[in-house]
C-alpha cells in the first residue's frame, strides 16, 4: 500500500485515519556519553554533534520511513552500557550537571538540498547572497530556488541556557556543512557552564529565517540540568530521592506533523500571499501526533510514580493535556525550575517552548487498565479548529502493569521545593504590542512593536537592571514570547479592547512594519477587566510565555543570573561570570517558528 519513493509530483497526503494508533513502543531518547578532560584538576564534557539527514521509522512499523534531519554522537547504549554512534530525531539527551562546564562541537553534514521550501523572499540566513526579491516567474517547490536550498545553513540554541551571546546560538551565527558562516561571531564549538539552577532545558536550531523548517525536519532534543546538591532529585539524600528516577523519570516531547504517502514530512508549499512569500505561511498545523519522534505510541508503565520531563516542541501547535480517566497528576516545575510548591491539576495548558516538570502516579490504576493522554486545544490557539476525536484528540496511551502496587503512601512529594524570591521593579517599564502588516484579510507578516528584526535596536536593559514588561496582544490568535539569556517572573494578565486600542496605536504610529520605535499609547482606559495572577504552575521562574488574544501580560525580568539574591542585583552591576553586554547579543522572540522567520524576532542588547 506503501510505497518507499515517489516522485516529487506524485506525492499525496497521509490520511491520519490510515495510520495505526499505539502500536509501537515510546522511544526513550539516548543519553550522549562525552569525553573527559582534565585540566588543573577541573574536569571538563566534550562532545561531538553531528548534524545530519538519514531516514528514521517514525510511523508505524510496515510503513515507509521519514526522512529527517537530526543530531547523532557517542551515547551510552540502555541494554549494553557500551558507547556507541547513534543519530535521532529528536537528538539525544544531554545530561549536565551545575557547575560542570560541557563543550559541544556541533559538526554540520547536511550537504543535500533542503528538504523542505526555503523562501528567499524572508529575512535569512541567505547563504548565497540571494537577493531578497528574485526575478519572477518564482518557481514552484519542488524544485524552488536552487541556492536557497543549498547549502543548509544551521546553528543551535540551548533554549533556557544561561550562557554567554557567542555561545548562546544567535540566529546570525549559522554556518553550513562547506564553512559558509554567518557573521564573525560564528563559533561551531560551544561552551556551556551550567552554572544555573537545575531545570528541562531544550536545544534545537535557530538558524535565521530558517528555524521552521529545520525543527519541523528534526532539529530539537532535550537538555537536562541537574545539581548534586538538589534535595529532590539525589539519590544521595538522607531517604534517597523523593522524586521518581532512574527508568522512572521520562522526557516527553511533543510534537505534531503531516505526513506524505511516501513517509516523508509534508510542508505547505505555497504561500498565503506567493506574490510576496513564495512559501511562507503563517503556521503550521499537524494532523498527527507525535512524542518522542513517534507518532501516537503507547507506554506501558508499572503501577508507581512516574516523573515526566514534557515539552512543547511543535512549531505551533498549543497542547491542552488532560488522561482519559480524569485521574490527577503534579506539576513541581516549569521552564527554569522547580515551583514553590507542588501543583496539583486535572489539565495542563502548554504552549511552544514551554516546559513542565511532571508526576503522575499510576499507583491506583486499574492492572492492565489503557489510560489515554489526551489532547483538547483548538488550533490554531484559542480560536481555531477543534481537535479530530480520532487524531489530534489522542497523543499517547499508558498500559498499566499487572504487578502488585509498591509505590506506598500516595501523597509523599515535598510540599515545599524553593523559594521563589520576589522580584522589585528599578528601571522604566517596556510597553510592547504583538500586530500585523495585512493585505486585506491576509497576513504577510507578524512583529513586536511594528518593528521588523532590522529596525534598530529598542530593548536595551542595564545589566543588573530588573524591568516590567507589558505585552499587548492585538492578534487574532495566542503568542508564546521567549526571552533568551534570563527567566522572569508573570505578574498578572489583564483583558483589553485590543480593537480600540489598535486604532488609536496605529492613529499614532502608522500601520506595521515601521522602522523607529513606536510611540507608546498608554493601556489603562482600554482595559476591561481587572488583573489576574498567573496560574500556580506558572508562578515560578519562566523564560517562555502563552500572551492571550485580547490580554496585556505582565512580567518582570531581573538582567542577573537567577540564582542570585535579590537585593545584591542593582542596574549597572554585572554578576553574571561572562560579559552579557557583548556582541552579538541575544534576542527575543514569538516561539510559533514561523512567525519568529518571518520578523517577529527583535535584537535584545543589554548594556554595562
Amino acid at each position: 500500500m506503501y510505497e518507499e519513493t515517489l516522485d516529487e509530483n506524485e506525492k499525496t497526503r497521509l490520511d491520519p485515519l490510515s495510520i495505526p494508533q499505539f502500536t509501537e513502543d515510546l522511544l526513550i531518547p539516548d543519553v550522549f556519553d562525552p569525553v573527559t578532560e582534565w585540566k588543573c584538576g577541573h574536569a571538563t564534557h566534550s562532545y561531538a554533534v553531528d548534524i545530519s539527514e538519514f531516514k528514521q521509522q517514525v510511523l508505524p512499523t510496515g510503513m515507509p520511513q521519514t526522512p529527517v534531519y537530526g543530531y547523532g554522537g557517542v551515547v551510552k547504549d540502555r541494554e549494553t552500557g557500551e558507547c556507541v554512534y547513534k543519530r535521532s530525531s529528536p537528538g539525544p539527551t544531554f545530561e549536565a550537571v551545575r557547575g560542570q562546564t560541557i563543550q559541544v562541537q556541533y559538526i554540520n553534514r547536511l550537504v543535500r538540498p533542503h528538504m523542505l521550501a526555503v523562501d528567499p523572499t524572508l529575512h535569512w540566513a541567505n547563504p548565497n547572497n540571494m537577493p531578497m526579491e528574485p526575478p519572477k516567474p518564482w518557481p514552484l517547490f519542488p524544485p524552488g530556488f536552487p541556492k536557497a536550498q543549498a547549502p543548509i545553513p544551521t546553528v543551535t540554541h540551548l533554549h533556557g541556557g544561561e550562557n554567554p551571546a557567542i555561545y548562546d546560538g544567535h540566529p546570525d551565527a549559522w554556518f553550513t556543512s562547506g564553512e559558509e558562516r554567518g557573521s564573525a561571531f560564528v563559533t561551531t564549538k560551544m561552551i556551556y557552564e551550567n552554572t544555573q539552577p537545575p531545570a528541562t532545558l531544550w536545544y534545537h536550531d535557530h538558524a535565521m529565517g530558517i528555524t521552521r523548517l529545520n525543527v519541523v525536519a528534526g532539529l530539537a532534543g532535550f537538555y537536562l540540568l541537574r545539581d548534586p546538591a538538589d534535595p529532590w532529585d539525589s539519590p544521595q539524600a538522607p531517604f534517597g530521592s523523593p522524586l521518581p528516577h532512574g527508568k522512572y523519570e521520562i522526557p516527553l516531547v511533543l510534537q505534531d506533523r503531516i505526513f506524505n504517502t511516501d513517509g516523508s514530512v509534508y510542508y505547505p508549499q505555497e504561500g498565503v500571499a506567493p506574490s510576496v512569500h513564495p512559501y511562507w505561511v503563517p503556521g503550521y498545523i499537524g494532523d498527527c501526533l507525535l512524542v518522542n519522534g513517534k507518532v501516537w505510541p503507547r507506554l506501558s508503565v508499572e503501577r508507581k510514580r512516574y516523573r515526566f520531563r514534557l515539552l512543547n516542541g511543535s512549531n505551533e501547535r498549543v497542547y491542552n493535556l488532560s488522561f482519559s480517566t480524569g485521574m490527577t497528576f503534579w506539576a513541581i516545575g516549569s521552564d527554569s525550575g522547580y515551583l514553590e510548591r507542588p501543583v496539583e491539576l486535572t489539565s495542563l495548558l502548554i504552549a511552544p517552548g514551554e516546559r513542565y516538570d511532571l508526576v503522575v502516579d499510576f499507583s491506583f490504576c486499574q492492572p492492565g487498565e489503557q489510560i489515554f493522554l489526551r489532547n483538547d486545544a483548538r488550533a490554531p490557539y484559542p480560536a481555531g479548529d477543534p481537535v479530530e476525536e480520532a487524531t489530534t484528540a489522542r497523543v499517547m496511551r499508558f498500559d498499566i502493569g499487572t504487578e502488585p502496587c509498591l509505590t506506598g503512601p500516595r501523597f509523599c512529594l515535598p510540599s515545599y521545593l524553593q523559594q521563589i524570591p520576589p522580584l522589585r521593579q528599578d528601571s522604566p517599564a517596556r510597553l510592547i504590542v504583538l500586530n500585523a502588516q495585512e493585505y486585506g484579510s491576509t497576513v504577510l507578516m507578524m512583529t513586536l512593536n511594528g518593528l521588523p528584526w532590522m529596525a534598530p535596536v529598542t530593548e536595551t536593559p542595564r545589566v543588573g537592571s530588573t524591568e516590567d514588561w507589558f505585552i499587548i496582544n492585538l492578534l487574532g490568535g495566542a503568542h508564546p514570547i521567549h526571552l533568551h539569556l534570563v527567566p522572569f517572573q508573570i505578574i498578572s494578565r489583564q483583558a483589553i479592547d485590543a480593537d480600540a486600542y489598535q486604532k488609536k496605536w496605529q492613529e499614532l504610529n502608522g500601520t506595521p512594519p515601521i522602522m523607529n520605535a513606536p510611540l507608546a499609547v498608554p493601556f489603562e482606559p482600554y482595559l476591561t477587566g481587572p488583573p489576574m495572577p498567573p496560574a500556580p504552575q506558572e508562578s515560578a521562574w519562566k523564560d517562555t510565555v502563552l500572551v492571550n488574544v485580547n490580554e496585556v501580560l505582565h512580567f518582570r525580568i531581573r538582567f542577573a543570573p537567577q540564582s542570585v539574591s535579590p537585593c545584591a542585583a542593582r542596574p549597572g552591576v554585572n554578576l553574571f561570570p561572562f560579559n552579557p553586554s557583548a556582541a552579538p547579543g541575544y534576542v527575543w522572540h514569538c516561539h510559533i517558528l514561523d512567525h519568529e522567520d518571518n520578523e517577529m524576532m527583535r535584537p535584545l542588547q543589554i548594556l554595562p
